[in-house]
């Protein structure tokens, strides 16, 4: 992450850096499962492995090993073929990606990202933004919205 402009960091800083994005990647699929399972149990009332790996994109085994691994580390509840539940663990993690999501959207759509845009970057983005910039962020929406 050096430039001409920019000098080479420190060397633990530069690690500390890579580790909060390894950190990152690592929970970016629990939010991802827990936020898809609380969507779908809220709008039709249950989640199914089936419709989980179809909405991801993956196959059914694949999300099957992440529901067992959620289940492990104390996020889901789930039998087999039976529907599949957070925990209260599970919904706090939820509500809270979904929270950074929509600051990370509306962020993205007051400084002039277009909506389709906005959708795509902020999936990703809201895994990575720390407590610190999503502060600033709102701020931004709450100016834009006072225009």
């Amino acid at each position: 992450m050096s430039s001409p402009d920019r000098p080479l960091q420190n060397p633990n800083q530069q690690a500390q850096v890579f580790e909060r994005v390894r950190q990152a990647h690592q929970m970016e699929a629990t939010e991802d499962y827990v936020e898809l399972i609380d969507d779908l149990i809220r709008t039709q009332g249950e989640a199914r492995l089936v419709e989980v790996a179809e909405r991801l994109g993956i196959s059914q085994p694949s999300a099957g090993k992440t529901i067992a691994r959620l289940q492990r580390d104390g996020y889901v509840t789930s039998e087999p073929y039976r529907s599949i539940f957070l925990t209260d663990k599970g919904k706090q993690l939820a509500d809270s990606s979904r929270a950074r999501h929509d600051i990370v959207f509306k962020f993205l759509l007051a400084i002039g990202v277009s909506e389709e845009t906005a959708k795509l970057d902020s999936e990703g983005l809201e895994h990575h933004v720390s407590d610190e910039t999503l502060g600033v962020f709102k701020r931004i929406i709450k100016q834009q919205v006072k225009k």
